[in-house]
């Protein structure tokens, strides 16, 4: 795949690019509470909860079937590009494995695999997906008054000393809850 992301010149990148860009998310989101009605965010904070709650599940699903599709593309690409060796090998009238001139086995090429674009397009809209549930999920954290640090240490309990990052923000006992 091509590099898909760039700094603009002349800008210094933050420490961490996915903690300053969830960062300024959260800090756009909490602020169109005090939006008026045309924001979209603002509805979500301020209106029926069943409206973010469907956004959060019906861009869950979205998201499954995204990677559902990007899954059939190399998927169907491997199975071509194992077909194709087949014939291949079959038309050279080769077996499992070739021999070489002591009798050996001789050493299998590596198969080839060549993806179409379309697969790079269904990575762009798994990515695009998986935008919109963080998105949606961090309007109903908001809505709840559930700040960043606090999501961020309830996934920081989730890993071992040795995972998390040092001086990570942690959940105290008391709030530590696992399932229902």
């Amino acid at each position: 795949m091509v590099d898909k992301t760039y700094i603009p010149e002349g800008e210094v990148p933050p420490a961490s690019q996915i903690g300053a860009t969830l960062e300024a998310l959260g800090a756009a989101i909490a602020a169109r509470r005090e939006a008026d009605e045309t924001s979209y965010t603002h509805r979500l904070l301020t209106g029926n909860v069943d409206g973010v709650l469907k956004k959060v599940m019906e861009e869950t699903g979205e998201v499954a079937l995204a990677a559902k599709d990007v899954e059939g593309w190399a998927t169907s690409s491997l199975a071509a590009a194992v077909a194709l060796q087949a014939a291949g090998d079959k038309a050279a009238g080769d077996q499992s494995e070739t021999l070489d001139q002591g009798g050996a086995a001789a050493e299998l090429q590596p198969l080839s695999v060549q993806l179409p674009p379309e697969y790079g397009e269904a990575v762009d809209h798994l990515r695009y997906e998986a935008a919109d549930v963080v998105y949606h999920l961090l309007v109903v954290l908001e809505r709840y008054g559930i700040s960043l640090d606090e999501f961020a240490a309830e996934l920081n309990m989730r890993m071992t000393d040795e995972e998390r990052p040092a001086g990570a923000v942690r959940l105290h006992g008391e709030y530590v809850r696992r399932g229902k």
